[in-house]
């Protein structure tokens, strides 16, 4: 059986149309740059000037695809607004554990369907299994998805010079299976994901993991949009206060990104910590989630 290692630079998905994907990969590397130059608070033209845009066409492109302006991305970049937001998100959490997670948090756990994989594909690592593969644009950039016949069992965001190494990186562990590109298997996974409007049928999950994994998983279903927690808060939930440590390389491990919101996991000191798909994405997702869109800005990013 070939592995995805000996093949995946046969089978790096093609790039999406190079305008498009030119304008994807200056808001990546926007984000990238921000991520490191928040804390001198870098103005709108030196931003746009690192981008090679002007400062009109670098504010109306990172709006639409990052969902803020660059100003309020800087902001969310601070470490009070994640400390503050771990605080309000507490009272939110609470209360949705307390009424059975019946919040929203309920409504995408029923809207993800989580099925973990059998004994046997987990003890002959993904042997028997089909997995199917393709990469698509999303709002943090190019994902690649690779599915099942019961559900995604992957999700990764990767740049297209990467989608080989990420391939590799979400095969581990199923090295077993075999490994199909068809990108036509996961379109339609990726609509239903990043496009509110998209409607369809829910997302299944199929997930090689550990018991305790899958526990940690199924917990981080129920954390709210717009909402973090902390890898203490999250061990207390599952009734296993002291295992914080096992819990925060559990949330690293997750194989499918944005769907199982690993990204809404900080540090009880507000510290936003690191990201198993790179950090910037991760601030991406918790700025357009705790922000939504901004008034026009000129002066400033």
């Amino acid at each position: 059986m070939t592995t995805p290692e000996a093949t995946m630079t046969a089978t790096i998905p093609p790039q999406a149309p190079a305008g498009r994907e030119d304008d994807t990969s200056r808001v990546a590397h926007a984000l990238y740059w921000l991520s490191r130059n928040f804390e001198r608070q870098p103005s709108l033209a030196e931003a746009a000037g690192h981008a090679g845009l002007s400062e009109h066409h670098f504010q109306r492109l990172f709006q639409r695809q990052v969902g803020l302006s660059p100003k309020k991305y800087v902001q969310f970049l601070t470490l009070e607004r994640a400390k503050r937001l771990l605080a309000q998100s507490r009272s939110v959490l609470d209360a949705a554990y307390d009424a059975g997670l019946s919040g929203s948090g309920r409504l995408h756990d029923l809207f993800v369907n989580v099925e973990a994989m059998t004994p046997g594909e987990y003890r002959h690592r993904g042997r028997g299994l089909t997995i199917r593969y393709g990469a698509h644009p999303s709002p943090f950039g190019r994902c690649l998805i690779l599915r099942t016949a019961r559900g995604v069992c992957g999700l990764a965001f990767a740049a297209p010079e990467r989608c080989g190494e990420a391939l590799a990186e979400l095969a581990r562990g199923v090295e077993a299976a075999a490994f199909i590109e068809d990108p036509d298997a996961t379109a339609g996974i990726a609509q239903r994901i990043f496009d509110a409007e998209a409607g369809g049928p829910g997302v299944g999950l199929h997930l090689r993991g550990t018991p305790f994994q899958i526990k940690v998983w199924r917990a981080l279903l129920a954390v709210p949009s717009g909402c973090v927690t902390s890898y203490g808060d999250l061990a207390c939930r599952i009734g296993m206060p002291g295992a914080s440590r096992a819990v925060g390389t559990a949330v690293g491990s997750n194989p499918v990104a944005w769907i199982i919101p690993c990204h809404r996991v900080i540090r009880a000191s507000g510290v936003l910590g690191e990201y198993r798909w790179g950090r910037e994405h991760k601030l991406a997702m918790l700025s357009v989630e705790t922000d939504g869109t901004d008034e026009p800005e000129s002066s400033s990013a």
